[in-house]
């Protein structure tokens, strides 16, 4: 696994685009996050149909076709330095596939950024765009619009990335060791939902897996790891990292869950890193080399995230 290209950071007056490719957005979490980025003295623009509803599938933000052009006439806009998504929940895989990624990729890097249903864009920019983007907290999420400790970091990663080269988490060891590799992952059930699509990497070896997940039983977890663990998804991970399982079962049924799928991979995994559906998230790159410290609970990144 190689690293991707970073983009460049963030200044005082960038202009930032706020996208939906997802789930509905709540039109005074939106306003309150648009508030938040202008006192960062940028200068948030929110796509034209960031505020649809789907017709039929009130779990829609609107059209597919609508949704890919918002997306990509963001993204293609050369006033635009970074397009952060509005919130997840469901809906990315729909319009993925109606990108003109050649057009995207012709329009250079920019900063990206994005969590849960977002994973499915995170793949979608790794392989198609080669670029590096940010697993972090987004415009219209509670966890963003309400936890100043979400906002510090994300903030820091956008304008001084060098400032959080090291990410510490206060998280444990669930199997000790160092590990060296590039990041890549995200929430559990859209990585293995991918799986075979025309935008998901044919496996992880080389790379340090983040996962995360909410609000899925633990059966179910279970049932992503084995799908991955099965289709050799997980051959040649060099160490995982492990967020949030916000309302995935009794803690301690889920960490036996994850000793049971990822202890055999022998390689080092850390848990609680504090990323993911949880408050007070974590920015994590994806896409930089880096090296893991489980018993630490710290991700040191070789370079910034951004030039």
């Amino acid at each position: 696994m190689k690293e991707l290209r970073r983009p460049a950071r963030l200044a005082p007056g960038a202009r930032v685009a706020v996208v939906a490719p997802s789930g509905p957005v709540p039109e005074e979490r939106l306003q309150a996050g648009l508030d938040l980025l202008r006192g960062w003295d940028l200068d948030p623009v929110a796509a034209p149909h960031v505020l649809d509803r789907h017709g039929t599938f009130d779990y829609l933000a609107g059209a597919d076709a609508d949704r890919a052009a918002d997306l990509q006439a963001a993204w293609c806009d050369p006033s635009v330095d970074a397009v952060l998504c509005a919130r997840g929940g469901y809906g990315a895989q729909r319009m993925a596939d109606l990108l003109d990624w050649e057009a995207m990729r012709a329009a250079g890097p920019k900063v990206f950024v994005g969590f849960s249903d977002i994973t499915a864009l995170h793949e979608a920019f790794a392989t198609r765009l080669g670029l590096v983007t940010l697993h972090g907290p987004m415009a219209a999420g509670v966890d963003f619009v309400k936890s100043a400790r979400a906002q510090d970091h994300l903030r820091a990663t956008l304008f001084a990335p060098e400032t959080v080269r090291t990410i510490v988490s206060g998280g444990t060891a669930l199997v000790p060791g160092r590990a060296r590799g590039v990041t890549l992952g995200g929430c559990l059930a859209l990585l293995a939902s991918d799986l075979g699509t025309p935008h998901a990497r044919p496996r992880a070896a080389g790379g340090l897996l983040c996962l995360e997940d909410v609000g899925e039983e633990t059966y179910r977890l279970d049932r992503y790891l084995t799908q991955l663990l099965r289709a050799g998804w997980l051959d040649g991970v060099r160490g995982v990292l492990l967020g949030s399982w916000e309302n995935c079962g009794a803690p301690d049924r889920v960490r036996a869950l994850l000793t049971d799928r990822l202890g055999a991979l022998g390689v080092p995994v850390t848990q609680d890193f504090g990323f993911g559906h949880c408050a007070g998230a974590l920015t994590i790159p994806f896409g930089v080399a880096a090296e893991l410290d489980a018993e630490a609970g710290t991700l040191t990144l070789d370079e910034p995230a951004l030039r």
